[in-house]
């Protein structure tokens, strides 16, 4: 099939595909695992000005092997639904990779956020919030929306009082969809997520030495040169936290209005404050900008991370790549075709389903606090502050030294919500790199970490579904 026929939908099935022969489950098992279980296509009119536009959207709902099902909005003139239902397969596995109880679903409004304006945009929202409600494709325990390209917490806060507003008195209807305001029943920590996931997953990978050593590299996530396509949320918190946590030195940017370097590191907090003010990248202090903006791929560098739209590097540009690693923090950024090639020349990816499931896992989080109606910490911070001073204290009296009053500020410091959700945020990606890289050890034929990483999502799929009774 050639790169031009193979759409996102038929590449994820080409992945699945690849993996199902590891598993050794049942055909019919793996088609049900496979296939879109519901598919809501509408179109609906919304007053623009002094007429009606009509408005193409969708919901998919991959799989009900677990409930709720869960997935983004976005909201692009690119949407599709062969997109859609590419993007909510990828939830299923990626929600099971993680270990967070949900079912795979995405949402699509194919619109462009930059031709309307804020009303506007919320009189759409608000009317697509009202077609998932009348067909049920909402709600706590049914299916939970999230932000995702073109959307974020305001989106999300109307999509919310929509819903509350037609089911009046729904005790957790807060839980409805997640990424919301923190203010409005979100979470801290919900705004960075994807982006500290994809750092956490990349520490967690070159932590390895021997894994490091077959890529050529040494060990540990410090000095290693990064370059990021795509300056939205996910680009520019891997970037910042990449630097701050890390010691990463990001050396080049690619935005739609261009791409620059700088061998020496560019700041990224810096480079967005630039970008807001000037509307755009190029210019910035220090950087220099490439001739043609898609040469981003070709730049040598450590790491390479691709954090804007599916299919980015494609058949054509593949055989230009000099990354080590590609990153994959957007969804589906290297086609399958390009991946055959990228293997080829040793260079490693590590595949989106796992990377940017900081988003989900952190989204996670937020429904549970919506269900438990208390905010994380709020019980135990102040009885852990207490404790931990009873300690210093006794440990003062002990010895008969003091401990300076910043030390002791940090010593007993109980866990904001903020302290818990990057911890159980680490926790899982930690815990989820381990399980991949089990199967990719552990499974002789088994040749990229794509390959494993669905291995694994599929086989913990199947045995909710066994364990159902529906496939014995």
């Amino acid at each position: 099939m050639s790169e031009k026929q193979a759409s996102f939908y038929e590449s994820v099935e080409r992945n699945f595909d690849k993996a199902a022969g590891f598993t050794g489950l049942p055909k019919g098992l793996l088609e049900q695992i496979k296939v879109c279980n519901s598919i809501y296509q509408m179109n609906f009119p919304v007053r623009i000005g002094n007429g009606f536009q009509v408005i193409e959207a969708y919901r998919v709902q991959h799989s009900h092997h677990r409930l709720p099902t869960k997935g983004g909005i976005r909201f692009s003139h690119h949407v599709n639904q062969d997109e859609v239902m590419a993007l909510a397969s990828l939830m299923t596995y990626k929600c099971a990779l993680v270990d967070v109880p949900f079912g795979g679903a995405k949402g699509g409004v194919k619109i462009s956020p930059r031709k309307y304006t804020p009303e506007q945009l919320e009189k759409i929202t608000r009317r697509y919030a009202v077609e998932l409600v009348r067909k049920n494709f909402i709600g706590p325990g049914v299916d939970v929306p999230a932000p995702d390209y073109g959307t974020g917490s305001r989106e999300m806060a109307w999509i919310l009082d929509t819903y509350q507003q037609l089911r009046n008195g729904e005790l957790d209807s807060a839980a409805c969809v997640t990424g919301k305001p923190v203010h409005q029943n979100g979470i801290q920590g919900r705004t960075e997520a994807t982006g500290r996931g994809v750092f956490y997953g990349l520490r967690e990978m070159l932590s390895y030495p021997e894994d490091c050593k077959a890529m050529g590299m040494t060990p540990g996530i410090e000095g290693k040169t990064m370059v990021i396509q795509g300056l939205g949320n996910v680009g520019t918190y891997t970037g910042s936290i990449s630097i701050k946590e890390g010691g990463v030195k990001v050396i080049a940017v690619s935005e739609i209005e261009g791409t620059i370097i700088n061998e020496k590191g560019i700041d990224i907090d810096k480079l967005v404050k630039y970008r807001k003010n000037k509307g755009s990248i190029i210019g910035f202090p220090g950087t220099k900008k490439l001739d043609k903006r898609d040469d981003w791929v070709a730049i040598p560098c450590d790491i390479l991370v691709p954090a804007a739209l599916e299919s980015q590097i494609n058949k054509s540009n593949a055989k230009r790549v000099k990354a080590k690693i590609i990153a994959e923090a957007a969804n589906g950024p290297v086609t399958a075709n390009a991946e055959e090639i990228l293997l080829k020349k040793g260079i490693v990816i590590v595949p989106d389903m796992y990377l940017n499931a900081g988003g989900v896992t952190v989204s996670y989080f937020e429904w549970l606090k919506n269900l438990s109606h208390v905010r994380y910490g709020r019980i135990e911070k102040r009885f852990d502050h207490n404790a931990y001073s009873n300690i210093v204290a006794l440990v003062e009296k002990t010895t008969g030294k003091k401990v300076s009053q910043k030390e002791k500020t940090f010593l007993t410091k109980g866990a904001d919500e903020v302290d818990l959700v990057r911890s159980g945020l680490e926790e899982t990606m930690v815990t989820a790199y381990a399980q991949i890289r089990e199967v990719y050890k552990r499974k002789k034929k088994v040749e990229d970490l794509r390959t494993a990483a669905f291995v694994s999502a599929i086989n913990k799929v199947a045995s909710d579904y066994m364990t159902l009774g529906i496939f014995p």
